[in-house]
């Protein structure tokens, strides 16, 4: 049987279960493009840079069973879309990369786009495989889709030269797929284990990752059976309930709101699930985490990192969480969390209210925009945000009720990612409302994929965050520096990128404006339009992820650099105009 590269990459991709490409067309990958157009599964997207591409795929692999898969051009293509591989990479999602590569049969060097791809993506990969024969594509493309999605997820690279993709060649047979990676085996007795540490504890208390989004279930389960309150990491916002009474909210230590401080001030055992104790994550490592330490982790390379474990356990999170729940009903008897969960509830809506005091005439208090938005949106809706000031607002304000329904940058922290990765979640989501959060400087980077989401009549809602700043930063200089360096932006008229782009605009200006604007953003979007709404954002409060850090950070200078930065911003704050 003779069949080409591209014929044959296409049917492994079908097999996989993939239904969109990201990319843009070549001279390298024209044979592939050619046989995605005769594909009754996949749709090829063309995108305006392969960096959205890569943001887009994120999107599809967060929010769908699909994973999602780039088809990119060799070398320019591959360094353009290298920002969502490295967020891919560094956040644990599956991704697929279809490269082009250049011809092996030609004798010729100095190529167009000839470089090798393996180094140049070795560092944010899995894997990286260079097809060399007909028969290796159908293997390849499976073993490939095995390491993306096992273990820690990851993106995975596949060069294809350009001569296989074109001419036919010698296949035995065309295989289906099937799945051939096995979750580690859990050891029963460190279950047994978990279960009488946490059972014994006096303040139990749970910190759940993106690595327990499919464990909520569980999770659920043991927090009511230990009485215990339920933080998350930043990327694992919606990996617990927000409505659930346990919730306490984004991190547990100096970063985090004041329910999540009290609840976890005397906690005396922890379990850990699907988590990196990282950097954001831990708000700087500000965290104090307490000596009986339970890790849960498919990657057992994440454990004693940062903090040392009292067991550490590897396994996939849902298998391990339901095998845990069994254990601790048997053993553990039903805490009483009535004074707890009274604390929780009343600390969250004091903080809450404290976002609707003292609102400005000409801006857009935060308090007010987040409760509406809430007000205007349900569980099923996807909440997608970018890399700045909002990130920590949403973190904070914003309540998410269904796993896999807030998606964040995190660990690669890339601006720029809202935009296309919104995209992306509805490609895969078309009934749901999406809904884009993102800073003015992150909208700058990729806000020309809304042509994307026009092209395609992908009704996303982007509401930015506009301040005339890359405002995180700017806030950290203002703070103890009372100077603002490169950190102003110039004066971008988002109503003409709208234009430009094909999306409808709308301008929220006050508080008086904020429930209208919403009513109408969705309306309009309900038509498969994606719409720009420009937030003329108060930015004067303070998160608590952002005064968290400074405290944490200020306090690990030695006393002699302590006073002088503390000198240096009393010297500026007080003398500089």
């Amino acid at each position: 049987m003779k069949k080409t590269g591209a014929q044959l990459a296409v049917y492994a991709l079908e097999q996989i279960g993939v239904k969109y490409t990201f990319g843009i067309p070549g001279v390298h990958n024209i044979e592939l493009y050619d046989e995605l157009n005769s594909s009754k599964q996949i749709e090829p997207v063309l995108v305006t840079h392969e960096g959205g591409a890569s943001f887009m795929a994120l999107g599809v692999s967060c929010t769908s069973n699909s994973i999602g898969t780039l088809m990119t051009v060799p070398a320019a293509g591959t360094t353009n879309a290298m920002s969502g591989i490295g967020e891919a990479f560094l956040d644990g999602i599956p991704m697929l990369i279809i490269s082009g590569g250049t011809r092996q049969d030609s004798g010729r060097h100095y190529q167009l786009h000839q470089l090798s791809q393996e180094n140049l993506v070795k560092e944010i990969t899995k894997g990286y495989f260079k097809i060399a024969s007909h028969n290796d594509i159908i293997s390849t493309i499976y073993k490939a889709y095995d390491m993306a999605t096992s273990g820690e997820p990851g993106p995975v690279f596949i060069e294809i030269p350009m001569e296989i993709q074109m001419f036919k060649g010698d296949v035995d047979k065309f295989l289906p797929y099937t799945k051939s990676y096995q979750n580690p085996t859990l050891d029963p007795q460190k279950i047994k284990e978990t279960a009488l540490l946490l059972s014994k504890a006096a303040h139990p208390g749970i910190y759940v990752g993106w690595g327990a989004a499919n464990a909520t279930k569980y999770t659920l389960e043991i927090a009511k059976i230990l009485g215990a309150p339920v933080a998350t990491t930043l990327q694992g916002k919606a990996s617990f309930p927000a409505s659930n009474p346990l919730h306490t909210g984004f991190g547990f230590g100096p970063n985090s709101v004041p329910a999540a401080q009290k609840a976890f001030k005397n906690c005396d055992a922890m379990l850990a699930v699907g988590v990196r104790f990282s950097e954001i994550a831990t708000g700087s490592y500000g965290v104090k985490v307490p000596e009986n330490l339970v890790h849960i982790d498919i990657n057992p390379q994440v454990f004693d990192k940062n903090y040392p474990t009292k067991i550490s356990i590897e396994g996939d999170a849902q298998e391990t969480l339901k095998a845990l729940s069994e254990e601790l009903e048997k053993i553990t008897k039903q805490k009483n969390t009535a004074a707890l969960t009274d604390m929780i509830k009343a600390e969250k809506e004091k903080y809450f209210n404290e976002w609707k005091e003292n609102p400005l005439a000409d801006k857009v208090s935060p308090g007010f925009f987040f409760e509406a938005l809430t007000k205007h949106t349900d569980d099923d809706t996807y909440f997608v945000v970018d890399d700045g000031k909002h990130t920590y607002l949403a973190a904070e304000l914003l309540p998410v009720n269904r796993s896999r329904h807030f998606v964040s940058p995190t660990d690669f922290n890339c601006m720029g990612f809202c935009v296309p990765a919104a995209i992306g979640a509805k490609f895969m989501n078309p009934k749901n409302k999406v809904v884009g959060i993102v800073g003015d400087g992150g909208f700058l980077m990729t806000g020309m994929e809304t042509l994307t989401a026009s092209t395609y009549k992908k009704g996303v809602v982007y509401f930015v965050f506009h301040d005339g700043e890359l405002g995180q930063i700017s806030q950290f200089q203002k703070i103890p520096l009372k100077r603002k360096v490169a950190t102003v932006i110039g004066n971008i008229n988002i109503k003409g990128m709208a234009n430009a782009c094909g999306a409808a605009y709308f301008k929220m200006s006050n508080n008086t404006e904020i429930e209208q604007v919403i009513q109408e953003a969705f309306k309009e979007a309900a038509k498969n339009r994606p719409v720009i709404v420009d937030v003329i954002i108060d930015y004067t409060k303070k998160t608590y992820m952002t005064k968290g850090v400074i405290k944490v950070n200020l306090a690990r200078f030695s006393f002699k650099e302590k006073v002088r930065f503390i000198g240096r911003a009393m010297k500026r704050h007080l003398l500089e105009k």
